[in-house]
């Protein structure tokens, strides 16, 4: 019984309590890598992380679901990891792809297989999860159902396109300091093409949440800068899920999962991983 309590207790200190900053600093080496940590429990969540980002995003949750039992896997999606203009003619159906043949590696050695994506990861869970009705519960977080000023900012993106190839990425004031996890570990500049797959990616999404039967667990930033005002309720409300969970963030931006240290973020998933 001691030397349980003590192995709790250091996964707390070392999982939830920890400082993302300084565990970055240890684990740099780690950022551009996708990870796999094998479970002890037969059950396994894939973890799908955002556009321009990388696994790292969501390693610390994994590490905290693999401490307690599940298999773990996160891919790298097409285009990412490396350098932005490995972005270029990289469509949506290849992120899916990615996330499905993984799926399969992870269904093919587990009785049961959660799946949990952060932004666009989400998109892309929502679609895997309605393509896949047998996955036993999904994890919707920071998931755009609408961008802000959606049409506008797609106009616009068009007509930069006739110019050039490129844009930086804007952060309002409000966002944070630059050595947020979340910005060290993205692509700072991106090719204007993809930003047309990712709305593409979006739009198909809507379609598929009245699919979802699976139950779901929406999670998202009450300061998230990237959605429209109301988001997390539109993708609660279109849920075809019987069973369906909605969470906010407080103190948090868009892609909360890396930068957050509130650790109840973790404990959420958790349970409700485990409660399904």
């Amino acid at each position: 019984m001691e030397e349980k309590i003590k192995k709790i207790y250091k996964t707390a200190k070392s999982i939830i309590f920890s400082d993302p900053e300084l565990l970055y600093k240890e684990e740099r080496h780690l950022a551009s890598q996708p990870f796999y940590f094998p479970g002890t429990n037969g059950k396994a969540v894939l973890l799908i992380h955002g556009w321009t980002s990388v696994p790292y995003e969501v390693r610390r949750l994994g590490k905290y679901l693999n401490e307690n039992g599940y298999t773990v896997s996160a891919p790298m999606l097409s285009g990412h990891g490396t350098v932005p203009k490995d972005l270029e003619n990289v469509g949506w159906e290849k992120w899916l792809e990615d996330v499905r043949r993984e799926y399969a590696r992870l269904k093919a050695g587990h009785e049961k297989v959660f799946v949990a994506g952060t932004s666009i990861g989400g998109n892309l869970a929502a679609i895997l999860a309605v393509k896949n009705p047998e996955i036993s519960a999904v994890v919707l977080m920071a998931t755009p159902y609408k961008i802000k000023m959606e049409k506008p900012v797609v106009w616009w993106a068009r007509f930069l396109s006739l110019f050039k190839k490129y844009n930086r990425k804007f952060y309002p004031p409000t966002f944070g300091v630059s050595t947020t996890i979340t910005r060290i570990i993205s692509y700072q500049a991106y090719p204007l093409s993809s930003t047309f797959e990712v709305q593409k990616l979006i739009e198909v999404s809507r379609i598929y949440y009245p699919k979802i039967s699976q139950p779901c667990l929406v999670m998202q930033s009450t300061h998230d800068h990237i959605v429209m005002r109301g988001n997390l309720e539109k993708i609660y409300d279109s849920l075809g899920s019987a069973k369906k969970q909605k969470k906010y963030i407080e103190k948090a931006y868009h892609t909360f999962v890396s930068d957050i240290k509130n650790g109840n973020v973790f404990k959420d998933v958790l349970e409700f991983i485990d409660d399904n």
